[in-house]
């Protein structure tokens, strides 16, 4: 198999590998004339930045070749799929020309497990380092990291990479043990633990007063299978919060699960249900920077799934009436943002404008609010949505006819 062949097949390999974020890190840039790239500008997978600023990444695996037989992976030992494996020396080599091309402006490298954790990990290590070091790169790595691997492999894949992100797998243990025998929870935990004491190490002042080297500056990620295992969204959730607040994670990604049949076996594949992965994704978003708990946006009584309709912010107003209207000359700021349609933005303008005089309608509309989806819960100096708040077709006001989203 050629470069190109290999390219071809690794590089969609890689598409199930959601978390490639690559904001958060530290500036590096060779403007100055020494080395090669740059962690900032736009530059062949897209992500992007909190501001808005879209990321190109080379997204590959090293090798779809897999020792372990995960029940929802498609590069399973067992899986029936064409198998390819890029040297160090290659991966090299198309980072640094698609680099000088402009086509990316980073790495995102994964793989599957070869021989042992370790050689995995020692060949993922050498990439990173032949790049910093021999290349002089400056632009954006991250590497999925394998938990199993040695703790020094570990260390030395921080020094060298923006992210680390390790692979929790499923939201509980059960589910782990049921699809990912191979794999110990525990063992994951505990390597993002030590990812974390890390980081947190490096950043005390050293006591000859020199700044001590950087570990993976944007932090660590880590992706969560949705629907593989049965589990609701609020235990998905539940699962979610606990790994921000034990490892301070910059992300859980939510990835889709579709079972997807041997090639040789002649069946359609199921569409993964992208529409719960974006409610997850808006619900995860609420628990980070709206002050929400799991337990609100998926409550335990039904079946402890979002709302597949309406967004969760929505969906909590609607299912809370007795909390609305707010008046937004006069609530607090955790009330505010639990208006749909007001964001942490359009809050933080709402109560800097406030202070100068009460808000009407279209104050707000100017400020940036979305109106349309707030006017039913708010109080504003000229508005007062009356019976509207209660309204029995409330919800049908927003609910359009549901569709399942199509992959590309």
């Amino acid at each position: 198999m050629n470069l190109q062949e290999k390219l071809a097949l690794l590089s969609d390999a890689a598409k199930y590998d959601a978390s490639c974020a690559s904001s958060g890190t530290s500036k590096r840039s060779s403007a100055d004339g020494k080395g090669l790239g740059s962690t900032e500008g736009s530059g062949i997978c897209h992500a992007y930045a909190p501001d808005g600023r879209c990321i190109s990444l080379l997204k590959i695996l090293m090798t779809n070749f897999c020792i372990y037989d995960c029940a929802y992976c498609i590069n399973r030992v067992s899986s029936n799929v064409e198998r390819a494996r890029f040297t160090v020396e290659e991966v090299v080599h198309l980072t640094t020309e698609f680099y000088r091309r402009n086509y990316i402006e980073g790495l995102f490298l994964s793989s599957g497990i070869i021989k042992s954790p370790d050689d995995t990990m020692a060949d993922m290590v050498r990439i990173a380092r032949t790049l910093r070091h021999e290349h002089n790169f400056r632009g954006y790595i991250h590497l999925k990291t394998i938990p199993d691997a040695s703790p020094a492999l570990i260390e030395e894949a921080g020094m060298l990479a923006d992210r680390l992100s390790m692979n929790i797998e499923l939201p509980t243990d059960a589910g782990i043990k049921t699809y990912a025998p191979e794999k110990n929870p525990d063992e994951i935990r505990r390597a993002m633990g030590n990812v974390r004491l890390r980081k947190e190490e490096l950043k005390k002042p050293t006591h000859t007063g020199r700044k001590a080297p950087k570990f993976a500056p944007a932090g660590q990620s880590t992706q969560l299978i949705v629907g593989a295992d049965g589990a609701n969204d609020r235990t998905i959730l539940q699962s979610s919060t606990r790994l921000y607040s034990s490892y301070k994670l910059k992300r859980v990604y939510y990835s889709a699960f579709s079972p997807i049949p041997d090639s040789t076996a002649k069946l359609p594949l199921i569409k993964p249900p992208l529409i719960r992965e974006h409610r997850l994704y808006q619900a995860d978003w609420l628990l980070r920077f709206y002050g929400f708990e799991a337990e609100e946006i998926a409550p335990d009584f039904g079946t402890g799934m979002l709302d597949l309709e309406v967004d969760p912010k929505l969906a909590w107003a609607l299912a809370n009436r007795h909390a609305f209207p707010v008046d937004v000359n006069r609530a607090p700021r955790d009330m505010l943002l639990r208006v749909p349609g007001f964001g942490t933005k359009s809050v933080g303008r709402i109560l800097s404008a406030r202070r100068n005089g009460a808000l009407g309608y279209d104050d707000l509309r100017r400020i940036g609010a979305s109106v349309r989806k707030a006017k039913p819960f708010i109080v504003a100096r000229d508005w007062q949505p009356g019976s509207l708040t209660d309204a029995a077709n409330l919800r049908a006001r927003f609910a359009p006819p549901a569709e399942q989203l199509q992959l590309i």
